[in-house]
């Protein structure tokens, strides 16, 4: 088979979560490039999942918008049901969903803790168990979570986001030895200084930015569409013996 057909997601369809910006829109994106419906999940950004929803559907494949606050205990059940209206079967699901706070370690409240605990790894594992169940019925299936360089190169400031992504790299280890013989492959790529809406702030600051940019290897600052070819590997037939991996996208920060 000629490789680049390994790549082809045609008829597949994906759920990526916080999809209408950033790393969770580029990798939605690079899927329906190469085939795939994509199901565009948001909190209440309804401009931005329409732009969305359009530039996806201009590579000729279905999109929707569901919604769902992955804070909430109850959001993943109701983003499966609105999923599941839908497609019967999402065969790839990319967890992108993440939120970070800036604190001292000894000044982290238990609301700052939960938030990110609920929204980095709780909802995850929620989905995972939601998803994968039609995922071993048809013997098929992707699942790929986004976690951080933060997971081996915890930043001080954020010892919870740190932890909650070290455990999500826990985590797929975990269920790739337990999917594995389902035809599911379980991934995470670790993200390093990327230009997010989360960053763009902080990398408006120059002698910030020219700080770390020194400490990356190759000296510069990624793009989200830097984490998308990654993703279009462990999302597709061409990944196929690839699971329970971290795959760091960081421009050397994490050495």
């Amino acid at each position: 088979m000629e490789i680049k057909k390994l790549f082809d997601l045609t008829g597949r369809t994906a759920l990526v979560t916080g999809s209408c910006q950033g790393i969770g829109k580029a990798i939605a994106l690079a899927l329906a490039e190469y085939g795939c419906n994509i199901i565009i999940h948001c909190l209440d950004e309804r401009e931005l999942a329409e732009n969305t929803k359009l530039e996806i559907k201009a590579f000729g494949v279905e999109a929707w918008i569901i919604t769902g606050d992955l804070s909430d205990a109850s959001a993943p059940g109701q983003i499966f049901d609105q999923a599941t209206a839908l497609t019967p079967v999402v065969d790839i699901l990319v967890l992108n969903v993440s939120i970070q706070r800036r604190n001292s370690w000894q000044q982290v409240s238990l609301s700052e803790m939960d938030l990110q605990t609920a929204l980095n790894f709780r909802s995850s594992l929620q989905l995972c168990q939601l998803f994968s169940i039609p995922m071993q019925q048809q013997k098929w299936g992707r699942i790929l979570t986004i976690g951080s360089v933060q997971q081996t190169k915890p930043h001080p400031k954020m010892i919870v986001y740190a932890a909650t992504k070290a455990a999500l790299s826990n985590m797929v280890k975990n269920l790739a030895l337990q999917l594995a013989c389902d035809g599911i492959t379980v991934n995470n790529i670790a993200p390093g200084v990327i230009n997010t809406e989360r960053n763009r702030e902080a990398l408006l600051d120059i002698p910030y930015r020219e700080k770390l940019e020194q400490q990356i290897p190759l000296n510069f600052i990624g793009e989200p569409s830097d984490c998308a070819p990654a993703a279009l590997l462990l999302c597709s037939a061409a990944g196929r013996y690839i699971t329970g991996q971290d795959y760091y996208i960081d421009g050397g920060f994490g050495l």
